[in-house]
Parts: structure tokens; sequence; C-alpha cells
């Protein structure tokens, strides 16, 4: 681990300090925000099929709404059984940059190649609904890629993960819901279909997440990243700023956003970002952090 990895985790750890550790075998429900706009929260999943796919995503996207995805819906006014242009810039921009080998260039040529689109619609989200709720569209990924479907995306934060790192994000959350390990599934969703960390430190942009409404949390924005080289920004800064988010939810998972920004000093304020209507919307507010160093 090198100095600047090593001391962010020293920062992190103390941090922590004074908090409880779960025990083995403990079973807790993760927390979430009370709301503070009328608006619900869901989702907007995105599928890419083959050449005239349209009608094999539709009776696989059917297939699972019948099985298992109660209050899910197809999109018909978007889907479309032609290549959508727009796919090819819209996959760079969103592919998940932080996980190890979260995407490949086989997942890259199959969006190029792409010749239909299909978009499935979850349901409104209550806050104590929505972990649930995240895990049947991390199940319904699975299904629609097992069922031929060549990449996928989840609009609502706008990320995307290869075909590989979907399925496996799908089986452990599968593997932490025969475990009755709901802590760990809240975790699973939100690395699932929340972008961080978004924003470029040199020049001078703050640094965001989207998505945490899907897990029933607030994002975060840091106002100022302080890099070690303020003129570089590396891979490793970005995984060392998603650690440092990532720690922060788990926090507000275990222990309530009520408390986590209480001892942690952070402030919480509505979400000025979007619009109400847009579907990165945050009901649950924004959590502002002044700064952190790298």
């Amino acid at each position: 681990m090198n100095a600047k990895r090593r001391n962010l985790f020293i920062f992190l750890g103390s941090a922590l300090l004074g908090w409880p550790s779960l025990a083995a075998g403990d079973r807790k429900s993760p927390a979430t925000a009370p709301t503070r706009s009328t608006v619900t929260p869901r989702h907007v999943l995105c599928f890419l099929g083959g050449k005239d796919g349209l009608a094999v995503l539709r009776k696989t996207a059917q297939t699972a709404i019948r099985q298992f995805g109660e209050g899910f819906s197809i999109d018909e006014s978007y889907s479309m059984d032609t290549e959508d242009d727009r796919m090819e810039l819209s996959f760079a921009v969103c592919w998940d940059r932080v996980a190890e080998s979260a995407f490949s260039e086989a997942d890259e040529r199959a969006v190029l190649e792409h010749r239909s689109v299909l978009y499935v619609l979850g349901p409104p989200m209550m806050a104590e609904k929505t972990i649930a709720i995240s895990a049947t569209a991390l199940r319904f990924v699975q299904f629609m890629l097992d069922g031929g479907a060549l990449a996928a995306k989840g609009e609502s934060a706008g990320v995307a993960h290869g075909i590989d790192r979907w399925k496996e994000l799908a089986d452990q959350a599968h593997d932490a819901t025969i475990s009755n390990d709901s802590l760990a599934l809240a975790s699973i969703c939100r690395l699932a279909f929340a972008r961080r960390p978004i924003g470029d430190p040199t020049a001078g942009q703050s640094m965001e997440t989207v998505g945490f409404h899907l897990v029933g949390l607030p994002d975060m924005v840091i106002d100022e990243v302080k890099l070690a080289n303020p003129k570089i920004y590396t891979n490793g800064d970005q995984i060392e700023i998603a650690d440092f988010i990532d720690a922060i939810a788990t926090r507000m998972t275990e222990y309530g956003v009520g408390e986590t920004i209480a001892r942690d000093r952070h402030s919480l304020s509505d979400d000025e970002r979007y619009e109400d209507d847009s579907y990165k919307f945050n009901p649950f507010g924004v959590i502002t952090i002044k700064s952190v160093s790298l």
C-alpha cells in the first residue's frame, strides 16, 4: 500500500474511533434517510440488444416482471428496434472506473454493435423499500444479461458496468440475501447503481456522488479535494476519494444519517443540483463535506 493510500486509511480509521462494530452473526437493518421532498426515486434501466433484438429483449423483460419484478414495467416510448447512436458516448461517460476490471473491450464493442434498445422502469420507492427494490433491479439486470442482452446501464445515476461485473454484483446480492445480511445488500446495491466520484479536482470542481437515493441515502458533495500534485488527478486518486465516500456511506447505513453527519460535522441540505423531475434528483438531500486531503 502506498503512502498516500495508507494515510487516507489512517484518517478513515481515526474517524471511525468510538463507533461500535457489528458482532459476527448480528443482523441489523440498514438505516435510510428521512425524505426532504414529495418526490420518490425510481430505477430506469437501459438494455442493449442485437439486430431485430427488441422483441427478444421485451419478452425477457416481461418474463422477469412476471416472475419477480412486480411494479417494474417496459417503457415503450423510448425503446427501439434500431441502434441509438448516442449510446457509445453515453456508456463511455458512465462506465464504472473505480472497481477493478468493471468493463472490458468486449463490453465496449458490444455497445458499438448494438442494434436495439429497451428501457425498463422500476416502481416509485419509499425510503424503507429502496434496498429491496434495488436488489430486485439488480436481479433484473442479471436476468436480462442471461437472456441475451449485450449491455446494461442504470440511467437513474448514469452508471454502467460490464457483463461480468454486473453478474458479480448480482451474485453478491444473492448471497447477502440468502445469509440475511441486509447491511451488505445495501452496500452492494449502492455499488451497483450509484456513481462516485464525479468531477475533476484539477479544474477546481467539487467531487460528487449520484444515485445514493436508490438505497435511501443522501448524496455527497466534497467542495475541495486537495491533491498531492494539484495539476495531476490519477485513477489512484479517484479510488481513494471513492474509498472515503464509501466509508461515510457505510456509517450512514449502519448508524443513521443524522448520527453520522453530527459526528463528522458535515451539513445536510436539499438537492439543488437537479430539477425534482429528474431521475437523478435525490429527495433525501445532499451532504456537503468542505475539504478532503489526499
